[in-house]
């Protein structure tokens, strides 16, 4: 596996969208929609960025976790079930990311991005307020699929998991983002260990920018209570249109 050479304007740049990612994660889930086409924009193979890209992540989804848990903004009732559910999931989706050839996955990964991307944008005011019957088994469904998800591919999945928490449980949007974070870092710890057992994440990469997001996770926590997210989404929206449309560019002229 070849690392590129990290120049220091280089590093910088890895460092400020780690810490951007770690902040709009904490706030609202999709800080991955910042680091991996970063990641990507390095020329690496698919796999090693995604696999880095979880390197540097569990260090936000960990201070991210602890932050909603010190303020009370975690349902504990649902933790065992989350919290395994998503790990299980983890786990079969990063196994099958380590079993894919890299070539396909380029296309696969834009047309994923613009897909979270659309979740992202949702207003979450206006979702439909669901009321399962088994709200348990929803949650291992919920968990575990979009933990698979994340141990394939990952960005987006915490929007993706806040909204399924306002629709299924009724969670304020501060609840639902906390309560996300469970999964999160289930789903971060599974896929990290796996991926550092395989050989496919570069460390010389991944932690100076797991320095920097657990950083941006813990000031998003704090934003998140003042509802920071309506200031941040915006940003994330350019910044994932802008990467989208390079990668797309770059697929067209190969």
């Amino acid at each position: 596996m070849t690392s590129p050479t990290l120049t220091p304007s280089l590093l910088a740049t890895l460092v400020a969208a780690a810490f951007s990612a770690g902040l709009v994660d904490a706030i609202g889930g999709g800080g991955g929609l910042v680091t991996v086409p970063a990641l990507l924009a390095l020329g690496l193979d698919p796999r090693i960025a995604l696999a880095t890209n979880k390197g540097q992540a569990v260090f936000g989804a960990v201070a991210s976790a602890a932050s909603y848990k010190r303020r009370g903004e975690i349902t504990q009732d649902r933790v065992p079930v989350a919290f395994f559910a998503g790990l299980l999931g983890s786990l079969c989706g990063a196994l099958l990311l380590t079993a894919l050839r890299p070539e396909p996955l380029r296309p696969v990964i834009v047309v994923l991005l613009l897909a979270a991307l659309g979740v992202a944008l949702v207003p979450r005011d206006k979702l439909p307020k669901l009321s399962p019957s088994r709200p348990k088994l929803a949650l291992f469904a919920v968990a575990f699929g979009l933990g698979a998800y994340d141990g394939f591919f990952g960005p987006g999945v915490g929007s993706m998991l806040l909204l399924t928490n306002v629709m299924l449980f009724g969670d304020s949007l501060v609840r639902a983002s906390g309560n996300a974070k469970v999964v999160n870092l289930a789903s971060n710890l599974a896929a990290f260990g796996l991926f550092a057992a395989k050989g496919t994440i570069v460390f010389a990469i991944a932690l100076p920018m797991a320095a920097a997001n657990a950083t941006g996770a813990y000031v998003g926590a704090k934003l998140a209570i003042k509802g920071g997210d309506r200031v941040v989404r915006p940003v994330v929206v350019l910044v994932v249109l802008a990467v989208v449309a390079k990668l797309l560019r770059d697929l067209l002229h190969r």
